[in-house]
This record gives C-alpha cells, structure tokens and sequence, in this order.
C-alpha cells in the first residue's frame, strides 16, 4: 500500500479498558457502511439508528438522551439555536390553512417569525393574552393545532396557567407547545402537566458558559417525537458535535449554577425593590409579583433573570448610566456564569395586551459572582442616575 493510501485509511484502535468520565466528540458527515446491502438498508434501520452526520453521531445522540430524561419525555431532537427549536416545531407540527395561538409575551424573534413566515405559509397566527384564559379559550377553534406558551413571559414575566390551558387545548383537540427556557427542567417539567412538546434554547442554562447556540425540543410521546424528527431531517437541521458536548458538559453543572444564580438573584431583586431609583422589580418569585401563585404551585425554583424598572424621573439618563456598571456587562441572552443587563422595550411588539410601564425595562441576569460586588456595581449605576450629566462617570477606553 503506497503512503497516500495509507494516510487517508483507518487503523483500529482497542477501546477495552477504555471509559471516559467526558462525553466523546463524534464528528461526520459520512456515515461508512460495512457492506453494500447495509448500504441500500440504510434508511429501514431504526430511529436511533446512525445513517448520515445529519441525523447525529453518538455525541447527538448522548445529548439527546439527556435531555430527554430530565424532561421527562420520550424522545428529543436538537435545533442550531432555540429559536430554530420553536420555528421548525411550528413548521412540523401545523400546516396551510391551520391555525397556532401565541402568547402576546412571546420572544420578540418568534413574533416576527410568526408574522412574516408563517402567514406566507397560509398558517394563521393569532396572539392572545397570556393572562386571560376565557379570551383564549374562544380562540380555539376547529383550525387550531397548536397553542404555544411561555412561561414566563419574555421580558415581562407573565406567569401562564399551563395546566388550564392544557386542558382547554386538548378539549379541543389542539397540542400544545410550551418555551420552558426561564426554569429550564430542574425548575419546571412542563410534559408533567400535559404539555406535547418543550423547547430550552440551550444557549442559555444548558450551556452556562456564554459560548455556544443550541436548541432542544422535546415530546411528551413517542410518536410525535418521530414525526418532530422526520421533519427536521427534511428541513435539514443539523447541529454542531462540539457544540452538543459543551452543552452535555454544561449539564453537570446546571444544578449548581442555577442554584447559585437564583439565590442571588433574590437577594438582588429584594434590595432592588426597596430602592429609591426603582418603580417596579418583576421577579415571578416575589411574593408580591402578580404571577407569584402560579409559581409556588407549578415551579420548584427560580433562576437568577428577571427585570425592573426605574421611577420616571431618571427615565432619560437611564443610558448613559449604564456606562457606570464595571462588573455587569450590558448584552443579550442570559444564563451564563457573567451577569448582564439589558435595556429593552416591550410596547412595540404587544398588539393584545398592551404594556402600559415605563417604556424600557431592564432584564438583569444574576451570574455567579458574589451578590454584594453586584450590588455595589448596580449601585455604580443608580449613582450615576442621579448626577448632573457633565458629572456621569465613563468607563476608561481599553
């Protein structure tokens, strides 16, 4: 065998002893076959079964097993984001001429999704008030395959009754769909409660680490697990080996952090609620917080996200305030080991239940940094808030 055959062949390697506590990286996109018939058979072998790198390696399907346990579910398929994990659902799951419900709290890209794919597709999106369950329930009609739901809301909270709704749903023959991403599964097991399917968008806790974009959605039955599975092959969804093992890697930690996260993000909310430049703290943990029953009775625990708003007099300088925080980096997403803060508006995105707030608000994500050296930079914050704007301090260039 000449060297150029020989660099591009493979040798066995024993693995007998071999058992790694880590999760393997499996990378492929070409699956080789022992034979040509297993070859030609390749596509009657079973749902779990390794056909092409598409369809996932060991490493996917570690990842997805996983997920699947902690759940509580049948089977899971993974998506390249969580927002590629909610659209790619609502596409497999409703066609033309049907009908999904959404909650007016929606995460914004979901909404616009909703707005401009999904009407192109002939399927109606019709947003509803998360709040009210007699509105919702006409709602649903004869059309309606899917009710969707997150709890709680994107930005603002809203704590939906997902047992009720579920109930009403399945009445009417319509599945329902729940983003779950806010408590992940240690926090909250939506499939408990009769939910079809659940989506994390495991860039936030699942990861933990602010380092990759992944998705999960999960079935509560066999059946519509295989069909969510098919349909994502034929739409050519495909994640990351790598990306799956920090996820998986992420797992291991996900109590710990999520333990840490919403301790001290209580501790923050409370001190935040008692401060002179806040107006309101939104934290479903709270028992002050509107949705704080449904919480107690559905929920096992919190995370460290959640939002507040100023008084309206500090309203204009909120901005260039924020240039003050040292510590808490100003920037989206959340979930990770680093907290952040950011500024969003919420008014323009609400065409059911309008938000009559302040028009921003500020979602903070409680890292794992100690609570007093995060009050002290909010304090950095409020400071800068209340000085004559020549006097705002600026962070150094660099």
């Amino acid at each position: 065998m000449h060297d150029e055959t020989r660099s591009v062949s493979k040798v066995s390697v024993s693995l007998t002893g071999y058992d790694s506590l880590t999760v393997p990286i499996h990378r492929a996109s070409t699956i080789r076959y022992p034979n040509a018939a297993s070859f030609a058979a390749r596509f009657e072998r079973d749902a779990d079964g390794y056909v092409y790198g598409l369809y996932g390696t060991p490493t996917h399907r570690y990842l997805e097993k996983k997920i699947t346990e902690l759940e509580e579910g049948a089977r899971t398929v993974l998506a390249p984001s969580g927002q590629a994990a909610v659209t790619c659902a609502m596409l497999a799951l409703v066609e033309s001429g049907e009908r999904i419900l959404i909650p007016d709290t929606v995460y914004g890209p979901v909404r616009d999704f909703a707005t401009h794919e999904l009407s192109a597709l002939g399927i109606e999106a019709v947003f509803y008030d998360p709040l009210d369950l007699q509105e919702l329930e006409g709602l649903i009609n004869s059309r309606t395959r899917l009710v969707w739901t997150e709890s709680p809301g994107s930005v603002t909270l809203e704590m939906q009754d997902i047992p009720a709704i579920v109930r009403m749903a399945h009445a009417r023959g319509a599945l329902v769909g729940c983003d779950n991403t806010w408590a992940s599964p240690l926090n909250f097991k939506p499939l408990r409660h009769g939910v079809d399917v659940v989506v994390e968008a495991l860039s936030k806790h699942f990861s933990g680490h602010s380092d990759l974009i992944l998705g999960s959605v999960t079935a509560r039955d066999d059946t519509l697990g295989l069909k969510l599975k098919a349909a994502f092959g034929r739409l050519g969804v495909g994640t990351s080996p790598d990306d799956c093992a920090l996820a998986a890697r992420g797992i291991e930690t996900l109590a710990l952090r999520l333990q840490r996260s919403s301790v001290s993000g209580l501790q923050i909310a409370a001190w935040l609620a008692e401060h002179p430049c806040v107006e309101t703290v939104i934290h479903p943990a709270l028992p002050d917080n509107p949705g704080h029953g449904i919480w107690k009775r559905d929920f096992s625990g919190a995370c460290g996200v959640f939002t507040f708003t100023l008084r309206e007099q500090h309203a204009d300088r909120a901005f260039s305030a924020l240039d003050a925080l040292e510590l808490i980096s100003i920037g989206a997403s959340w979930g990770g080991t680093k907290s952040l803060i950011a500024p969003t508006s919420v008014k323009a995105l609400r065409t059911v239940r309008p938000w009559i707030g302040p028009d921003y608000l500020f979602r903070l994500n409680i890292g794992v940094e100690h609570p007093a050296d995060l009050k002290a930079d909010l304090e950095r914050f409020f400071t800068a808030l209340t000085l004559e704007p020549a006097a705002v301090p600026h962070k150094a260039a660099g």
